[in-house]
């Protein structure tokens, strides 16, 4: 909890006036019980009528401070909660955006999102609780003893025989809680995954009848969720019967000594009363301990899970004296490149060098798992390469500034990645200030215009999350469209032409050759109609550059090469 304290400073003066308020209510309902005392035993046993009145209006004017109190305390807790989860959030989705791919990896997607979201609504609810009962129940607990004692010390003995034995029920109780409900969370973690899982492909899951296996993985992580959570309700539940009968033994005995000692004429009626009530306030104070400490381990749980994130600390970051390159040529340099994957023993890739240089196409083949991905991958700065250097117009990309770097790339990822909005904000995605004459031209040369204007809305119909109210193909064009929107020197396809047939490939090629003719073109490439027309092609083996040359040259000297080719191609194209 210590790392988030931070977040709380701009709420300190809202939370001192709470805590105030609180202090204000807690004094009030303290002294309300002894204000009734003295109208039982000065008013009326004596039948002073205006002590009744005078001590009465006391009573009136306390109980309306403290309800007021109350109120405004409530409402002031509630906007430092808030206003702290509301923070907590923005700051904790800011700092996993500046993650690399490696920190996602190590973490995982599902327990992020039950990080920011369950973990986050935990700690809310700690910090609210702090502000309103963590105050008022000491403050009620050691004001009771107090007023206890004054009233009648000796039946405060029964006090101090209770209140220790509630403290052992308590944090007996409290102590075999914190481990389930830290088990609670990862269990929440593990369902939020399934669930994920289950939705995001549910495609897949149709295609292959696995349907009842996947409500079964399901039901089996919500059922493990369940025991769980039940075991600690249980254990939590058991708390609130002990508590009430060592509160009404309590009780019990208050009135069977007190009557006895009213009746020896030891103690008065009014006192006895008061007594009672100081009794049932700190017994309430410790009830309302026990809650705290039931919401305390499962809130620390979630802290120390929001702190374990927010000490994370991104494996890709800024160089602390940035190099920008006065000149925005484009020229992309790998230079004995290797990458080994965190915990992986054989490198993705191993040794690759090339060079890509404005108004060149420069292609890469080879087959699955070749690090044709991986190697886009480094370009961007998702991952930083174990050995060698990768250079952009000279600076070693490990010196510039990300967004400097990224804001020079148009990338078109090998999955179509659409945001739900509208066409238009997808295409404005890159370049927010970007007209609508740009939009359109982007999308002629995508050959995305013509089913674009077809839709309903034009360029204002809305895109569903992930595109999916969209083909394929179309997904991919606009994704195409939305890096030409940018108009980058550098542009990087990730085998994005799979979903188009060979005419609209044709198409979008012969486009694309226009509209970057003065940019470097990387293409990530399956097909080799894709890329035969490339200036450069490399192919990777294993992680390894098998070969560099133009289609014509890489036939001759890349037997990897002429296999590939030899797969797609028609033998007399070949030759």
């Amino acid at each position: 909890m210590r790392e988030l304290l931070p977040i709380l400073r701009p709420y300190r003066w809202m939370a001192v006036a709470a805590a105030v308020l609180v202090f204000v209510q807690a004094l009030s309902e303290i002294f309300l019980p002894t204000l009734m005392a003295s109208i039982v035993d000065d008013g009326v046993v004596k039948g002073d009528t205006g002590h009744i009145l005078a001590v009465g209006g006391v009573m009136v004017a306390a109980a309306a401070v403290g309800m007021t109190a109350a109120f405004v305390g409530a409402r002031l807790a509630s906007l430092v909660a808030v206003g702290f989860a509301r923070d907590l959030r923005n700051k904790l989705f800011a700092h996993v955006s500046s993650f690399s791919l490696q920190e996602f990896d190590k973490v995982g997607t599902a327990t992020l999102i039950t990080r920011t979201t369950n973990d986050v609504a935990q700690v809310q609810q700690l910090v609210f609780m702090s502000l309103r009962m963590m105050i008022r129940a000491p403050l009620m607990a050691v004001g009771g003893i107090v007023m206890a004692v004054v009233q009648d010390a000796r039946l405060s003995l029964l006090l101090a025989a209770a209140i220790p034995l509630l403290a052992v029920v308590i944090t007996v109780i409290s102590r075999k809680g914190m481990p389930l409900f830290k088990a609670v969370q990862e269990k929440i973690d593990r369902l939020n995954l399934v669930t994920r899982e289950g939705l995001a492909g549910i495609r897949v899951i149709r295609a292959f009848n696995r349907t009842q296996y996947e409500e079964n993985r399901f039901d089996g992580a919500n059922r493990e969720l369940t025991g769980t959570a039940v075991r600690v309700g249980r254990l939590m539940a058991a708390m609130d019967p002990a508590m009430s009968t060592i509160f009404n033994a309590t009780a019990i005995a208050i009135l069977w000594f007190g009557g006895i000692r009213v009746d020896l004429g030891e103690l008065q009626v009014g006192r006895l009363m008061a007594f009672i009530q100081y009794a049932m306030q700190i017994m309430f104070s410790l009830m309302m301990v026990s809650m705290i400490l039931v919401m305390v381990p499962r809130a620390a749980v979630s802290a120390s899970r929001i702190a374990e994130v927010l000490r994370m600390r991104p494996s890709v970051t800024d160089p602390e004296e940035p190099q920008v390159p006065a000149e925005n040529l484009g020229v992309v340099e790998f230079e004995n490149v290797t990458f080994y994957y965190p915990g992986a023993e054989v490198p993705a890739l191993r040794g690759v060098s090339f060079t890509a240089r404005p108004g060149q196409v420069t292609a890469i083949i080879g087959s699955i798992g070749s690090g044709k991905s991986t190697l886009v991958s480094l370009l961007l700065r998702f991952y930083d390469v174990t050995e060698g250097s990768i250079r952009v117009d000279g600076v070693d990309i490990r010196k510039w500034p990300q967004k400097e770097l990224r804001d020079r790339i148009g990338y078109v990822p090998q999955r179509a990645m659409l945001f739900s909005g509208t066409v238009r904000e997808n295409l404005r995605y890159g370049k927010p200030d970007a007209t609508d004459g740009e939009l359109r031209h982007a999308a002629e040369a995508a050959q995305a215009a013509e089913f674009v204007e077809r839709l309903e809305d034009g360029y204002d119909a809305l895109v569903a999350q992930g595109g999916t109210n969209l083909s394929g193909g179309q997904r991919q064009r606009l994704t195409i469209a939305r890096a030409l929107v940018r108009r980058p020197k550098i542009y990087v396809f990730d085998d994005n032409f799979s979903a188009l047939d060979f005419k609209t490939d044709a198409k979008v090629r012969m486009a694309l050759r226009r509209e970057t003719a003065d940019a470097t073109v990387i293409i990530i490439a399956q097909r080799v109609a894709t890329i035969m027309d490339a200036d450069q092609i490399i192919v990777l083996d294993a992680g390894e550059v098998a070969g560099i040359g133009t289609h014509r040259e890489l036939l001759e000297s890349c037997q990897i090469y002429r296999e590939i080719v030899a797969s797609q191609l028609a033998e007399e194209v070949i030759a």
